[in-house]
């Protein structure tokens, strides 16, 4: 793979002795490949990531995989509030949703396939489940790389889980009362174990609608609605299923 150097001056030592252990993508949300690479490495917007992929599938490297980049801003996943001392991320050219969202291109997403393979090979603890998005670790701020991003495709192609359930798989109840504290209690533990920051409250809130439809936008981008249904709640539990196996290989 061709990598272009584009250094960006945005970026410091990572903090403490955790490895590097998560994969986080974005989309860049501006007109252009252009104005996203100026405002990366511009030192007064103060954002960077390591990388940059085009939508023709150029890759541009802007800070090296030993620095601290700074694209997760305030964030958590399953207990690390420091996201950027402990992930990689990866911006794709996209106009996002204030200028035009649109799919993400089969060039852009193999060049991702092939960046993130050689990533993964050199920083062991970025497990499947840890291949994320900027709405996982931000629910409350961000919805990128959003809906239209192929998640599915990537994890054929071994990068980050998908449900083992069918799109086409009808839900057996999807009328799941948000009132119903038992259930509201068992999402909200079902969503911290898999590392979504979500109070343990029993009841639905603000931030609790947040992270379920954050994992939706992941991992059921054709319906987001933020309710706790049981497709939901399947697809979740199944995730951690998957999650449990691949730790006890």
């Amino acid at each position: 793979m061709r990598i272009i150097e584009r250094p960006s001056p945005n970026h410091a030592a990572r903090r403490g002795d955790a490895p590097v252990d998560i994969l986080l993508l974005h989309y860049t949300g501006m007109i252009s490949r252009e104005h996203a690479l100026a405002r990366l490495c511009d030192p007064a917007a103060a954002v960077s990531a390591h990388y940059l992929i085009d939508t023709h599938g150029l890759v541009y490297r802007l800070v090296a995989e030993d620095r601290r980049a700074w694209h997760a801003g305030v964030g958590f996943w399953r207990g690390a509030r420091d996201i950027n001392s402990r992930a990689i991320g990866i911006e794709l050219v996209n106009p996002g949703h204030e200028f035009g969202y649109r799919p993400f291109p089969q060039a852009q997403m193999a060049a991702l396939a092939d960046l993130a393979t050689g990533i993964i090979a050199r920083h062991r603890a970025i497990t499947p489940d840890r291949v994320l998005g900027h709405s996982d670790t931000a629910p409350a701020r961000k919805i990128d790389p959003g809906e239209k991003f192929d998640w599915a495709w990537l994890a054929e192609h071994g990068i980050g889980l998908w449900p083992r359930l069918s799109r086409e798989e009808p839900a057996t109840d999807t009328s799941l009362s948000p009132a119903e504290t038992e259930n509201i209690a068992k999402m909200q533990s079902l969503l911290a174990e898999f590392g979504y920051e979500v109070p343990q409250s029993g009841i639905f809130g603000v931030a609790t609608r947040a992270a379920i439809a954050a994992f939706q936008r992941h991992f059921r981008p054709w319906q987001i609605d933020g309710l706790p249904d049981h497709d939901t709640r399947a697809r979740l539990e199944d995730l951690l299923a998957q999650r449990h196996r691949i730790g006890k290989a």
